[in-house]
């Protein structure tokens, strides 16, 4: 059954009009059919989308449990999220991802690992930054985003102060802000972007210096097979 077969409300359906980028890929498997129906729901955070919340109150975070809070904006596969799930069960994490067959991924990892620590926004994340509560955020996590290499495209990256000023009413002083990448363009963007909306650059890197609790990626091993360079930059939130 291809993604457009399965229920309506199985389906990450963008709401805002200048969303761009996919949301579905190949067909689905079966158990991945079997994720989507069965874990994405008491997973998916509630009272975030125009539907639920028309008046766009600020999220109750009791679902956190008093943790801190991280998001993953993107999360790929899900590999990463998981890893940072496991791996500091003393904080609680949202993935923020419209793309549904990176959402079949990730429930299956989740499954796998037996984490609980994890909401997921399987839509676009400017909803969630509507709804989110100031200075909630004490660590967000960008990894290989869309690199829209067309210049005429770049206003499309999440480098722009159309996700930036959001991302910063939305992040605690001094949060971390990490971003990784194999598009010198986007370092590029990112660096005269990213500190005018309120951030601070504390660490730039390069292969092989990656943060202490950083996993792989499978975009990232994708890039370095095909010749292309990682890149680490740490923002930290003025």
């Amino acid at each position: 059954m291809p993604p457009s077969d399965l229920p309506p409300s199985d389906l990450p359906q963008p709401e805002r009009r200048n969303f761009y980028g996919r949301t579905h890929g190949k067909t689905l498997r079966a158990s991945q059919r079997d994720y989507l129906a069965q874990d994405l729901e008491p997973l998916r955070l509630k009272g975030v989308t125009a539907a639920e919340n028309p008046d766009r109150a600020p999220l109750d975070l009791g679902f956190a449990g008093g943790r801190p809070l991280w998001l993953e904006i993107g999360f790929g596969g899900g590999e990463h999220l998981v890893h940072m799930a496991a791996g500091h069960p003393e904080v609680h994490l949202i993935g923020a991802e419209p793309f549904v067959n990176g959402i079949a991924m990730l429930l299956g990892k989740i499954r796998a690992a037996g984490v609980t620590n994890l909401s997921l926004h399987p839509r676009d994340v400017r909803e969630l930054f509507d709804v989110l509560p100031d200075a909630c955020l004490t660590r967000v996590f960008l990894n290989y985003p869309d690199p829209w290499p067309k210049a005429r495209h770049h206003r499309r990256r999440f480098v722009t102060p159309d996700y930036l000023l959001p991302l910063a009413r939305v992040t605690a002083p001094g949060a971390e802000f990490r971003v990784a990448t194999d598009i010198p363009d986007y370092v590029r963007q990112a660096l005269e972007e990213v500190p005018p909306a309120g951030f601070v650059l504390e660490r730039q890197a390069g292969p092989g210096e990656a943060w202490e609790d950083w996993i792989s990626t499978r975009y990232e091993q994708k890039a370095l097979r095909e010749g292309r360079v990682p890149h680490y930059l740490t923002f930290r939130r003025a």
